[in-house]
């Protein structure tokens, strides 16, 4: 049996979005999934519920999402394809990798079984890496914490933390934009959702605020 790995919190799960106590979800979520994983996916909560408590989101929907976002990430290619599949998810998907695929097959996972119903948080977790056009708050949240959580050490993270502090949805344009350069500057296949997200966040921002927007 895999040790446990619990991180003491504040957050009571009431049992509207999901029939789990954080207790369960969090001992879900470590035997699912690698020491070295679970350990980010804290960290991400972590991130996340400083944001929360920031922009005044609901807890309880942030910690969900947060807990639940790397569900999948290390499932097996060969599953996460006959999800996609038998899922009736974006075909598409299967000419790109296992990054794309984790989260919208998460959450269709924690959908199937778990009984999530929420719509703020299914989308907080499908969109986590490429994001959407179009996200709710929760989503938003996901999106940055997983970008900014403590153990991430990239050239760019750290500028995303400060206007974290500041402006989520700046944060978010900043983030979209960094990403899209890194795949080009890798010659990597970009899937589509990805342009929409930032022609949505980055570019829009830049036109509203064009004298703030920060690349």
């Amino acid at each position: 049996m895999k040790k446990k790995n619990k991180v003491n919190g504040t957050i009571k799960y009431t049992g509207k979005y999901i029939q789990l106590s954080r207790d369960e979800l969090m001992d879900t979520m470590d035997q699912s999934m690698s020491s070295r994983r679970f350990k980010h996916v804290q960290r991400v909560e972590k991130t996340a519920l400083e944001l929360a408590e920031r922009y005044g989101v609901e807890k309880e929907k942030v910690s969900i999402a947060a807990l639940a976002h790397d569900y999948a990430k290390e499932r097996p290619d060969e599953e996460m394809r006959d999800l996609i599949i038998s899922e009736n998810l974006d075909l598409d998907m299967l000419q790109f990798g296992t990054n794309i695929w984790h989260g919208p097959i998460g959450a269709v996972l924690m959908r199937n079984e778990f009984g999530l119903e929420e719509e703020d948080i299914f989308e907080a977790i499908a969109y986590h890496t490429i994001g959407s056009p179009e996200m709710k708050e929760v989503a938003q949240i996901i999106y940055v914490a997983d970008f900014i959580e403590p153990k991430r050490a990239f050239k760019g993270v750290d500028l995303a933390r400060e206007l974290a502090d500041k402006d989520l949805r700046q944060t978010i344009a900043y983030i979209s934009s960094h990403t899209l350069s890194h795949l080009l500057r890798r010659k990597n296949k970009i899937y589509p959702r990805a342009i929409e997200t930032y022609n949505a966040w980055a570019v829009s921002h830049k036109e509203e605020h064009n004298d703030s927007f920060v690349y």
